[in-house]
């Protein structure tokens, strides 16, 4: 895996986001963000899954509404994550499944609006590779289950358009649905169910920080 180095360029004003992506991944060595409170910037960010269907097709999902607080400590398996999803923000390009996914079968929505992630741990980091395993409790209908996730840091900038220090980071991972009660299933007359069990989830999180704070 390759180093990243931190870009403290001036940009210029007419500056492209393709521009800026091409800077955050510049080489560099070890992620050196500011202790505190980072933001998620929701226009650069993303929240996907992917699901079995039928035993063999693949099917894309994301929320489109969610946020994010990272408080970064300045012993590193001290930071604090916490994430908020709104569980009728899922999309999977069909509104019928759409409609099915937000059902009591599934998320139930109108019982329960949101989904959270909390942090109680960061291990396996190493600093070279900017990579680490982040731990913690999914809370789904109500019933918090511990999840990890594989993490990798993509870059970061001391100061993007605006003049505010701005990180990328990649969070990958997979768990059982079963796990939170999500049962609804369908056999198929060919063998193996409808939907799988298994689901894989992969996380785009750009976070920003006010210059200054």
């Amino acid at each position: 895996m390759r180093d990243k180095r931190t870009a403290s360029e001036k940009e210029e004003p007419n500056m492209s986001s393709q521009a800026i992506e091409a800077i955050m991944e510049l080489p560099v060595s070890v992620p050196d963000m500011k202790p505190g409170p980072w933001n998620v910037d929701t226009a650069h960010s993303s929240l996907e899954f992917t699901a079995k269907h039928m035993v063999f097709t693949t099917v894309h999902g994301r929320f489109d509404e969610f946020d994010a607080t990272v408080v970064v400590d300045p012993e590193p398996s001290k930071s604090h994550v916490e994430v908020t999803i709104k569980a009728d923000s899922i999309s999977t390009g069909n509104p019928d499944r759409d409609t099915h996914l937000k059902s009591p079968d599934f998320l139930d929505v109108e019982s329960y609006p949101e989904l959270t992630f909390k942090s109680t741990a960061l291990d396996d980091i190493n600093p070279e590779a900017g990579t680490f395993t982040l731990k913690g409790g999914f809370t789904v209908l109500d019933q918090t289950v511990p999840i990890a996730l594989d993490v990798e840091f993509n870059g970061l900038m001391d100061k993007d358009l605006w003049g505010n220090p701005r990180a990328s980071f990649t969070a990958t991972g997979s768990f059982s649905r079963k796990d939170w009660g999500l049962t609804w299933n369908k056999a198929l007359e060919t063998g193996g169910f409808l939907v799988s069990d298994k689901v894989n989830i992969n996380i785009e999180i750009a976070l920003v920080r006010k210059a200054g704070e």
